[in-house]
């Protein structure tokens, strides 16, 4: 392939612009940012998780603390009515009065039972309650976390799409005027080369590779016209000819 010798050079600053805009979206994929918020979202997952398991069983309990009361309240009803038939000498025999003497200790007992379990289901409500109010706190903190996160990703980016921006308008600029089969081996051993196409041959070693260029290999490239485009030997890449490439 033959190409003018100052295309070959505005190739290498179409791979540093290149390289620019590459790295600034691999900046922007991993701005600490929102690695933070995905282990902060990961987190909240399981808090949400937690909370919603405890707003159940403070729901439950809820619901069984209002039974506990209704059956409370039923064997007290129950306990006064007799009381005041007996209060009013409604009953007058003397066998009714003991078997109503008996119930009315008999329903003692159950008020107490029944209060004693209505109070173990408030120590539990207050207990869940306590941990839903733990846990909508955690929650409420981590949200307000990833939001102040959120801004100053959103920041960043801003910044990054203005020199992302930048890079891509001197890009366009510097790709024009380049012959067509130039452009296409580069962007093709762009796409094959981990992003770097094109590289400068610099103190005889290769800029994409990083190895240093064996005597006769220079002995070629040093023999080739100025408008031959050379490609390193160990990568493949195009190698562009520079004052200090040692030849």
């Amino acid at each position: 392939m033959k190409a003018d010798p100052s295309a070959q050079q505005q190739l290498l600053t179409v791979q540093e612009l290149d390289s620019r805009v590459d790295q600034l979206r691999h900046q922007r994929r991993s701005l600490p940012e929102i690695v933070r918020i995905g282990e902060l979202e990961t987190g909240r997952g399981d808090v949400d998780d937690r909370l919603r398991d405890a707003r159940i069983v403070v729901e439950d309990l809820t619901a069984e603390q209002k039974k506990a009361d209704a059956d409370v309240e039923q064997v007290k009803t129950r306990r006064t009515r007799d009381r005041d038939r007996m209060d009013q000498g409604l009953i007058t025999n003397p066998k009714d009065l003991e078997r109503m003497q008996h119930e009315l200790e008999s329903l003692e007992r159950r008020i107490t039972t029944l209060e004693d379990a209505e109070l173990e289901i408030m120590e539990q409500l207050e207990e869940a309650q306590g941990t839903e109010s733990t846990l909508s706190a955690q929650l409420a903190e981590t949200d307000a976390q990833i939001a102040e996160l959120a801004q100053a990703r959103d920041a960043r980016w801003v910044e990054i799409d203005a020199s992302l921006d930048e890079a891509s308008g001197q890009r366009a600029a510097a790709v024009e005027g380049l012959p067509d089969d130039l452009l296409a081996l580069y962007e093709r051993l762009r796409a094959q080369k981990g992003g770097v196409g094109a590289a400068a041959l610099r103190a005889r070693q290769c800029g994409g590779c990083q190895l240093t260029i064996d005597a006769a290999e220079l002995a070629v490239i040093r023999a080739a016209a100025a408008d031959e485009v050379v490609r390193c030997e160990e990568c493949q890449r195009i190698l562009v000819r520079t004052p200090e490439s040692g030849l």
